[in-house]
């Protein structure tokens, strides 16, 4: 590999990049001869969404499987990748083969791994699932899922910095749109659509004239096809896309780029920030990880919890438009004040939809259709507090974002955003098993541990939950909520208040006098 100079951080321009040559007069208008480039873009970002998909869809099928949310939580760190991918973008950005071309040097190789890894998965996930009998390998499949987000998020990295080449420069606002409707169409792709076509109800109900007992796809079948199209798009990127040259001259290095990020770091302020960014979510833990799972528990099909994805991508393409009105100024996080303690209710109501499912669950294992229009609603309500906190976030970072210090300020503010959700999600699922306390029908037996809880029911009684742990999850997140409340208040007034220069980054000199 050759190392090279840089200073364009994932997914964003340098500061340089006005510097770009100006398109022809007579190119001006319409995407012109982009309109290839922006199917390109498109699709790998769709391919890039595949992956997270199917990571999304595998908690819902080990549900199924009655493992406890501890191996829940173990499975969740699949998520950390995208989070945290800050820690090798500047390799990723620096280091290349020039023969290959800078992005390629990136893409060629982690597209080709994702093919492999889903080929060679594909032969043994159901083993791994444990639908041969046996349980499933949690470890193991965390492992593997982690590894193949690991690749998509490198992978993410790489194409994000090629669309600012890719396309010319009246063009290269089409990249974020390339990227939210491509990665949301893969991410639709890898579990909506995927447990719906796995769903042998739902084939039978609306796909199939001939009830069958497997769905349209096995998650096997599903892997291994898109496995051969990583392989099919990788093979024809290589051979026929070629990079356009870049202009590195005024770039700087991986080591410059980690010193902007400890720049960053140095300001007072910016502690105040990560502690405000790493426990806002917190409250709404056992809300947003547990709630799903234990409504698929309760019998909900999770085709049809993942069918109501749908009716949401309208709803959240348009809430950010609607929201960011109100946003706009010097103060957005009053809005993230505003919809926090909606958002707290929320994590009430849902809780007692939970009980509520248990009692309209019909004899024959489904539910009414007035059920699934009432949690609809709910989920489609908190998307507006769940939006209004996030546009809010977004528009603050970008109020205080140091524009020196070009887009590293703004991925730092995101990355540490992305593990204040992350970290308490897996904590959350973590915990509920241990707050959950059961006690066998027979009095003189327990279920305290497994092997009681099992000695319970081969003695032909049966282990009844006394305290369910998403329950008392659910309160104690609140409680927290509303005490981090009165601090976040608080905290917001001090942030907003600032001037502008407190989020200015010190000089280097300054640096070397503080160090």
């Amino acid at each position: 590999m050759e190392r090279r100079n840089v200073s364009r951080q994932a997914g964003v321009a340098p500061d340089g990049q006005e510097d770009l040559e100006q398109e022809p007069a007579h190119r001006q208008g319409g995407l012109g001869d982009d309109k290839i480039n922006v199917c390109i873009l498109l699709f790998l970002y769709v391919l890039q969404g595949i992956p997270l998909g199917l990571a999304g869809s595998i908690p819902m099928i080990l549900q199924n499987h009655h493992v406890s949310y501890k191996d829940q939580a173990v499975f969740s760190f699949v998520n950390w990748p995208f989070s945290i991918k800050l820690l090798w973008a500047p390799a990723v950005d620096s280091l290349f083969w020039r023969r290959l071309g800078r992005r390629k040097t990136w893409l060629i190789p982690t597209q080709y791994l994702i093919g492999l890894f889903m080929v060679l998965l594909s032969s043994s996930v159901a083993s791994l699932l444990g639908e041969d009998g046996g349980h499933p390998n949690v470890y193991l499949l965390t492992t593997l899922f982690f590894c193949m987000n690991f690749l998509a998020a490198t992978q993410d990295i790489a194409v994000d910095g090629w669309a600012l080449t890719m396309l010319s420069r009246r063009n290269v606002s089409y990249a974020s749109t390339c990227n939210s409707v491509g990665q949301t169409a893969g991410y639709f792709l890898g579990n909506v659509v995927f447990l719906a076509l796995e769903s042998a109800d739902f084939c039978n109900k609306y796909l199939r004239i001939v009830p069958q007992e497997e769905g349209l796809v096995t998650l096997s079948s599903f892997l291994k096809f898109w496995g051969v199209i990583f392989f099919i798009t990788t093979t024809l990127v290589l051979l026929f896309k070629t990079e356009k040259e870049e202009r590195i001259s005024d770039e700087i290095g991986i080591r410059d780029t980690y010193v902007k990020l400890y720049r960053i770091l140095c300001l007072r302020n910016m502690w105040l920030m990560v502690a405000f960014l790493l426990t806002c979510k917190v409250a709404f833990a056992a809300t947003d990880a547990v709630t799903g799972l234990k409504l698929i528990e309760a019998g909900v099909q999770k085709e049809n919890l993942a069918l109501f994805a749908v009716p949401m991508v309208p709803l959240q393409i348009l809430l950010p438009f609607l929201i960011s009105k109100y946003t706009a100024g010097p103060r957005p996080l009053s809005v993230f004040l505003t919809a926090y303690p909606f958002r707290l209710a929320f994590g009430l109501l849902f809780a007692a939809l939970l009980w509520w499912t248990h009692q309209v669950k019909l004899e024959s294992g489904g539910f009414p259709v007035y059920y699934y229009i009432v949690i609809l609603s709910a989920f489609a309500l908190q998307q507006v507090t769940v939006y209004g906190m996030f546009v809010a976030l977004m528009a603050f970072f970008a109020n205080v974002s140091d524009p020196a210090i070009g887009g590293t300020y703004m991925t730092l503010l995101n990355t540490v955003c992305n593990l204040g959700g992350n970290w308490p999600s897996t904590t959350a699922l973590w915990m509920v098993d241990a707050l959950t306390f059961k006690a066998c029908s027979e009095p003189t037996l327990s279920c305290d541990t497994k092997e009681l809880a099992a000695k319970c029911v081969e003695s032909g009684h049966e282990c009844l939950i006394r305290a369910d742990g998403y329950y008392v999850e659910t309160v104690a997140c609140i409680l927290f909520g509303f005490l981090w409340l009165r601090w976040g208040r608080g905290a917001v007034r001090r942030l907003q208040n600032l001037p502008p220069s407190a989020w200015k980054c010190p000089s280097h000199a300054r640096m070397k006098m503080v160090v």
